[in-house]
């Protein structure tokens, strides 16, 4: 239908005949001339029909936008070249105009703000703007730049199941009822993560798949309840060899995809220390404000919030320096608590540094009178305060503190543009291999189950399994976790130890995982691997906060496809083929 695309007719053109198929992206009619900008996915060209071609003036004049139409002409150049697009420098005169089909008029336009509802009812409009095309070429081309690089590299891309068994991961399973065995259920995979390591048992030595999961959650701008990841796993290999692998590839990956050069080597940081000096084990490294703790400069204050957490055994005082932070209005210090009280906090002291040579007279802050001078003093010269900045406090336990003071530090990065530009990749190692659930009274993995960690010895693991460090690491890019991955457990014994350090009992053990601890007793490798966010890495490259905009057909944040209508009811008797039955809400 053919002989050309709309955005790759140029000069090299001029003079010969087109045939070009696309939609009207705009027509405007002047007295004597009709221009109409004709879009397919490679980009915009112009035809310009003249009054004296009545035919086509006519069928010109009536197109509407979005329209879809096939042109015939001539390429000639444009009297004005328009450098904003690739075809700015030539225009097609018509021999011929046929509208192959009229759309009906439009729920919105491409140039309007829709609302995100109306773009998801009809996303097949939505997909067709240039900054949704543009969105999801980036992520085509990031998944081709992967697969060529571990096609090269011998990693063999082997397909996993999607109907398996239910295993727990840290979020809710989706179940499909087996039509065959009654009152039995499959679940869709929250991650290829036990067929991977049964593959490294099994001899394939390197595998990778870009794998489709599941995961039944609350959603928001990073998360989806059905996402994409490459997955990876390496046989014989210790964390750097996975690391400095992947590492490899995401540089190589991000110099095709954007020509963007990341740092070489990434900068490493144990996940302690992350959170020593962020609050966050996915800290954005581009904002280079860090907390200083000032437990001892306020032990003896009369500011009792901070002598008590001071003195608490895990209690936490830190002090975040916000540079130009004194600009910062009264009700926007509000909001900044407001956020805080979100993560944790009880409440949000401050102040703000007006003029610092003025001592105690500089300083603004409704705390400053429960602080002597000395102390004061001494919190500014930690922070490296300087007039016209702020400081925040956080006092709560460790955890507590460090967690809302981690959330301010990103909303003052954004609100005082205190975000660098550029690409801050970094390496968090040395993660906890337990998390201590108070409601449930009982450890969960930091990563997962399947986690090895850094100790040989069953007894000294169980001895001190409050301390004990996992042989997980984390690939942060710009504070996003773009990849994590472990070293494996690759010793049966020490799998039936984590798991009953869970709470996973032999008998649970044994029913969830039999077939995993069986493997291991078959001469299972030392193996390792991590998967990456194909989903989060594409909005990274496309510039965009969400992860819906580089997905086709994403979901809404009330886990609905507005588009299709889904989830929706189904029929009684398709239930019972597959013997269920709806309980009515209580």
């Amino acid at each position: 239908m053919r002989t050309h695309f709309c955005g790759l007719v140029d000069e090299a053109l001029i003079g010969q005949t087109v045939t070009l198929c696309g939609w009207v992206n705009k027509a405007r009619v002047q007295s004597h001339q009709v221009f109409v900008d004709l879009r397919d996915h490679e980009g915009i060209v112009q035809v310009l029909v003249e009054s004296d071609q009545l035919e086509l003036f006519a069928v010109a004049g009536a197109s509407g936008a979005e329209d879809c139409v096939r042109v015939t002409g001539a390429v000639r150049a444009r009297y004005a070249a328009n450098d904003k697009i690739k075809t700015g420098k030539v225009e097609i005169v018509p021999t011929s105009i046929e509208v192959l089909n009229k759309a009906e008029p439009l729920p919105f336009h491409a140039h309007e703000n829709a609302g995100e509802e109306t773009r998801l009812t009809y996303r097949y409009l939505d997909l067709r703007r240039p900054e949704m095309q543009h969105a999801m070429r980036t992520r085509i081309r990031l998944v081709q730049a992967l697969r060529q690089w571990l096609d090269a590299r011998g990693f063999q891309d082997i397909e996993t199941p999607i109907l398996t068994k239910a295993t727990p991961e840290g979020a809710r399973d989706f179940l499909v009822p087996a039509r065959m065995h009654p009152g039995e259920f499959y679940a869709l995979p929250q991650s290829p993560q036990l067929f991977k390591q049964i593959l490294m048992i099994a001899g394939f030595d390197r595998y990778y798949q870009i794998a489709r999961c599941f995961r039944d959650e609350a959603l928001r701008a990073d998360r989806q309840l059905e996402f994409t990841q490459l997955d990876m796993e390496f046989a014989w290999v210790g964390e750097r060899d996975v690391q400095d692998a992947t590492e490899e590839m995401i540089r190589v990956v991000f110099k095709d995809v954007m020509d963007v050069e990341l740092a070489n080597p990434f900068p490493r940081m144990t996940y302690a220390e992350a959170m020593r000096r962020y609050g966050s084990d996915k800290p954005d490294l581009r904002i280079a404000s860090e907390f200083v703790d000032i437990a001892e400069l306020v032990k003896t204050c009369e500011f009792k919030v901070f002598t008590d957490w001071a003195n608490a055994a895990d209690g936490r005082v830190i002090a975040l320096r916000a540079p130009g932070g004194a600009t910062l209005s009264r009700k926007q210090i509000d909001d900044c608590g407001a956020h805080a009280a979100k993560f944790g906090a009880k409440g949000l002291a401050w102040m703000k540094i007006e003029d610092a040579a003025k001592g105690r007279e500089g300083i603004a802050s409704p705390i400053a009178k429960f602080l002597d001078d000395v102390t004061l003093d001494a919190i500014v010269q930690a922070t490296g305060a300087q007039t016209g900045d702020a400081i925040f406090f956080g006092a709560a336990d460790t955890k507590t503190a460090s967690d809302f003071m981690g959330a301010l530090r990103l909303k003052l990065g954004k609100d005082l543009n205190l975000i660098e530009a550029g690409w801050k990749p970094l390496w968090v190692t040395d993660f906890p291999m337990f998390e201590w659930d108070a409601e449930d009274q009982r450890y969960v993995a930091l990563h997962h189950p399947f986690t090895a960690p850094a100790v040989d010895d069953i007894d000294d693991l169980r001895a001190n399994a409050k301390t004990a460090v996992s042989r997980g690491y984390d690939m942060v890019l710009n504070g996003n976790e773009i990849g994590g991955g472990s070293i494996r457990i690759h010793n049966s014994a020490m799998q039936s130890a984590v798991f009953d350090l869970l709470g996973i009992g032999k008998e649970e053990a044994e029913l969830k995982f039999g077939f995993l601890l069986d493997a291991l007793k078959y001469g299972a490798p030392p193996h390792g691997g991590i998967a990456f966010g194909i989903d989060r890495i594409a909005a990274l490259m496309a510039g965009t906060e969400s992860i819906r905009d580089v997905i086709a057909f994403p979901k809404t944040t009330t886990a609905q496809c507005l588009m299709t209508g889904a989830p929706s009811p189904i029929p009684d008797a398709q239930l019972k083929e597959v013997h269920v039955k709806v309980r009515d809400e209580e």
